[in-house]
């Protein structure tokens, strides 16, 4: 069964790039974007990393751990590594995941039969610092993810995560936002958003926070 917004995400132990990963642990009080691609030495796999690696600063910002995965070994993650550098002018700088045994790939459901019987689509899962799957989303394997959305994304998240507001459509960090529909008291409001609000309708309120 595939995995839903607010489900635990499931533990696992596996080999990666950089050694024996236990996830839970791993992850500590950090959040987590764990992404699938379908292959190494792809072309758009390639990109892909590349960007993350480029991202560090900014998930780390954010207090994010990234982990990639696909079912390829921790031999041919290394032998790609190099590549990747190469090629986008990084230096990889998070774990891959060699799932072999399709244990973490069944559990999240990233293989789909009918788009690969064997390799991973594109999946990614924003897991929170409780360990629970926030977000997802999932690309075929032809179409390379955007990772300033994936960044957006979490932006979104933390930031309704500490204020009782949700984020409208096309939403970028600093732009307003709305206040949710079921916060109505007057006074509460007051003390929530001093800096005030513009009422469109009752129930559409943007605020900046």
């Amino acid at each position: 069964m595939a995995l839903r917004i607010g489900d635990v995400a499931p533990d696992f132990e596996q080999d990666s790039s950089e050694g024996k990963i236990s996830f839970h642990q791993w992850l500590g009080s950090s959040w987590g974007v764990l992404f699938s691609h379908p292959a190494d030495f792809t072309p758009v796999c390639t990109t892909e990393l590349g960007y993350t690696a480029k991202l560090k600063g900014e998930f780390d910002k954010r207090n994010v751990k990234v982990l990639a995965l696909s079912v390829d070994t921790v031999e041919s993650h290394k032998g790609w590594i190099p590549d990747i550098n190469e090629t986008q002018g990084v230096t990889v700088n998070f774990p891959i995941l060699a799932d072999g045994d399709r244990k973490v790939s069944t559990v999240y459901d990233m293989i789909h039969p009918n788009a690969s019987a064997s390799a991973t689509v594109r999946s990614v899962f924003f897991i929170d610092p409780n360990k629970k799957v926030r977000a997802t989303l999932t690309y075929p394997a032809s179409t390379g993810r955007n990772f300033d959305e994936i960044l957006r994304g979490i932006d979104s998240l933390q930031l309704t995560d500490s204020n009782s507001v949700a984020t409208p459509v096309n939403w970028k960090k600093g732009d307003e936002v709305i206040i949710v529909p079921s916060l109505t008291d007057p006074e509460v409001l007051k003390q929530k958003f001093p800096q005030g609000w513009r009422a469109v309708k009752p129930y559409l309120r943007y605020t900046k926070v």
